[in-house]
């Protein structure tokens, strides 16, 4: 191998390092001046191939992020400048980044990444464009990874992401962080967002190296960082790291799901979990309540040893449902409250639920769970099975299934 090739595998190692690690600082930096996702990206992968032939010839120079990023900014003015539009902007443009390089990019940033943030999570886009289009621009996951994630196919999700950043050019969407007045309701729509994410990969079971869990609280520390003292933003970190934590007992040696109070908790992953709870403490401390606050310590109780703290958690559901007065919350205070010898109060409620749950998998398991606790083993066996038909992964399907077995051999030793 000669000098020249050597250099030009060094080179594009340190983009490709570079890249990995602030992509997303270099999008928000690009964007918040174009105002244009599209063009950003176009204007950072030309910025990129730029860098591997002058960083080949002549070396990398000693602030490689604002080396890209100014060149990467002259990209995209010149692509404005070949359309023959907004020409003068494009000076101011040049102008005001110039001024900017006096500073270490790393701290110009931060705040520019927080629009970012609030912008790919805009409520006029729909949910799945919000999750996709965070996780290519913040997260740097390429297309055919967010594809896999969904299961679509690499060009759809391409076109989903390129609808979604035409959809913010056309609406005239500003790339900015909310008012005051409207912070705590677009707040609400990137925790939202940003839990999705995580509960994608949860559900999916996704171990590959570029995990949604793992991406979710990336994002949940990011904002925490970017937008410190923010209780909710504490609690929804909270609760993906105790969620996390139980990820390597939720699944036994034979393939079926593990409730958390069933699960071997010497698995668990303490760090996480005294991470989780430390976070939870400081957020509780501030009193400014909230959904994600609420789940957080309903998950703390859950893992509670020798058992759960079932009666605190049902006086947590009864506090979340103030904030979400949803069928699904009422599902799960049921359940709950199912723990607290109040079975039959369970099942009224679950009754109540049936129009509005009725395609609902989560509520035939429930109802088949809460019968076997009353002693009415037939009826219970009808639900497990509709429960099973209706499973969304082989996990729970399994878990049933085994619920079923021993029910089905107790009726008939």
């Amino acid at each position: 191998m000669n000098n020249a090739s050597s250099k030009a595998i060094a080179v594009s190692h340190i983009i490709h390092d570079l890249l990995h690690k602030d992509r997303g600082l270099l999008l928000a930096g690009l964007i918040s001046r174009l105002n244009d996702f599209q063009l950003a990206e176009d204007a950072l992968q030309e910025a990129t191939m730029s860098a591997l032939k002058h960083w080949t010839r002549s070396g990398p120079p000693h602030n490689p992020m604002a080396w890209l990023m100014r060149v990467g900014l002259n990209k995209g003015i010149d692509q404005i400048r070949r359309g023959q539009r907004e020409q003068r902007k494009s000076v101011d443009l040049a102008d005001h980044f110039t001024a900017d390089l006096e500073y270490d990019v790393h701290e110009t940033i931060p705040d520019e990444r927080l629009r970012l943030i609030f912008t790919c999570c805009h409520p006029a886009l729909e949910e799945k464009s919000r999750i996709a289009l965070t996780l290519r621009t913040v997260c740097n996951l390429t297309t055919k990874e967010i594809a896999a994630a969904f299961l679509d196919n690499e060009k759809a999700m391409g076109q989903r992401l390129y609808r979604a950043k035409t959809s913010l050019k056309a609406k005239v969407i500003p790339f900015s962080t909310p008012d005051e007045d409207k912070w705590d309701d677009r707040l609400e729509t990137v925790l939202k967002t940003i839990y999705l994410i995580f509960t994608t990969g949860y559900v999916t079971e996704d171990t590959s190296p570029r995990s949604l869990c793992q991406e979710g609280i990336f994002l949940a520390r990011l904002l925490m960082t970017l937008r410190p003292n923010e209780p909710e933003v504490e609690g929804i970190l909270a609760l993906m790291l105790l969620t996390d934590a139980r990820n390597t007992a939720r699944i036994n040696v034979s393939g079926a799901a593990v409730p958390v109070e069933e699960q071997d908790s010497t698995l668990w992953q303490q760090s996480n979990i005294e991470e989780a709870q430390y976070i939870l403490s400081k957020a509780i401390e501030k009193r400014r309540p909230g959904p994600f606050q609420i789940k957080a310590a309903i998950a703390d109780c859950h893992m509670m040893k020798p058992n759960p703290d079932w009666i605190q958690m049902s006086l947590l559901y009864q506090s979340l449902w103030r904030f979400e007065p949803t069928p699904v919350v009422a599902l799960n205070r049921a359940v709950v409250l199912a723990e607290t010898e109040r079975a039959e109060l369970a099942l009224q409620a679950l009754d109540e639920l049936k129009e509005d749950l009725k395609d609902y998998q989560p509520w035939y398991a429930a109802r088949a769970h809460i019968l076997r606790k009353t002693g009415n083993k037939s009826e219970a066996c009808t639900f497990y099975k509709l429960a099973i038909e209706m499973s969304p992964s082989t996990t729970t399907r399994a878990f049933l299934e085994t619920k079923l077995r021993e029910l089905t051999q107790s009726r008939h030793p």
